[in-house]
């Protein structure tokens, strides 16, 4: 093995233990806020996918624009529409599991709803009229406009079997406009600007394929990329290296790792059936092995496990296609390594 593949199968030695103390948490807060000159390729791109209503079903593209509100293809945005209570609280997934059964597409300016037993539904988002007014994801207060009675109705009744008691709404801004959640003020790189329109955290997630397989290899029955809800998936890089990768680079698109993503619930939701698993799983396996324990941190990440990362966008707005590589910036220590005679 070359040294710096001993460099980098060092790293995600370290990142595969069990007790995950997040020296990357303080590591970085000691590293350049500029964009590297040097990279290494990890991996390429192998899945690319949308999210455009908040705890509704995946849009899978081959290309799409990144932009400070996350990303984008014409009329199609990720997470810029969201369902809502009738006191416009947010509803997702975790309380209504069935919602990952409503199938969404976006043609023009045309969003269409698709769910079993139910005829489609299209609303126009260019005509969405009507002043904006305050919802809440997480206690936030963030803009929204709503989407008009008849999605209205076509949703409470598939998920609450009822004529009202549901809402969907949508973002009307072309930025960010929260601040960040006061629990992810302990990880000093997130910002009001990665805040995205209605995501929990930030515009951007990422997902490494063997860090999934290393699960699935855990598990009874294997999940897949869906149960986690991701933007990106990686393939090529080694089991758990994402969680010490700081810059990294898709084509020619620029991302920060701001935060580690802490899972929930969610990712107990069948994608296809809307069930939750009965033995809770892949959460309860993860909780076995992928724990934040660093005694700074605990307190403000309680006992969620960590699978996957938060980004950021730190370059121009660019766009990305299915296969492009991905790089990530030579570290410090890889440097050493690299420069060191043999």
């Amino acid at each position: 093995m070359d040294r710096s593949r001993f460099a980098y199968a060092t790293a995600a030695a370290v990142g595969a233990s069990t007790a995950i103390f997040f020296v990357w948490w303080w590591w970085i807060k000691r590293q350049k806020d500029q964009p590297p000159s040097r990279w290494r390729k990890v991996g390429e791109l192998s899945d690319l996918i949308c999210f455009p209503v908040k705890s509704l079903g995946p849009v899978r593209m081959n290309t799409m624009e990144c932009t400070p509100l996350g990303l984008k293809s014409g009329w199609l945005r990720d997470r810029t529409l969201m369902v809502i209570d009738l006191n416009g609280q947010f509803v997702t997934g975790r309380q209504m599991p069935r919602m990952v059964q409503v199938s969404p597409s976006v043609s023009e300016s045309y969003l269409t709803l698709r769910a079993p037993g139910m005829m489609a539904v299209s609303i126009d988002l260019a005509r969405i009229r009507g002043k904006s007014f305050r919802a809440a994801v997480w206690g936030q207060s963030v803009q929204a406009c709503d989407c008009g009675e008849e999605v209205a109705r076509w949703l409470s009744r598939f998920l609450l079997q009822e004529d009202v008691g549901l809402r969907l709404v949508y973002y009307p801004l072309d930025r960010p406009s929260r601040e960040v959640r006061t629990k992810n003020k302990i990880f000093p790189l997130t910002e009001s600007i990665d805040t995205g329109a209605y995501p929990d955290a930030t515009s951007y997630t990422l997902l490494n394929e063997a860090s999934l397989a290393d699960l699935n290899n855990r598990l009874e029955e294997p999940v897949n990329a869906l149960n986690f809800r991701m933007n990106f998936v990686v393939k090529g890089a080694d089991v758990l290296e994402e969680d010490y990768w700081d810059w990294i680079k898709i084509g020619n698109t620029v991302f920060r790792n701001v935060k580690p993503c802490l899972r929930c619930i969610f990712t107990t939701v069948d994608p296809e059936s809307g069930k939750k698993n009965p033995k809770v799983e892949p959460l309860k396996t993860l909780k076995g092995y992928r724990q934040i324990t660093d005694p700074e941190i605990r307190p403000a990440t309680g006992d969620y496990p960590v699978m996957g990362i938060h980004l950021g966008l730190r370059s121009k707005n660019g766009t990305i296609r299915l296969g492009d590589p991905v790089y990530v910036n030579i570290l410090e220590k890889e440097e050493a390594i690299l420069s060191t005679p043999p």
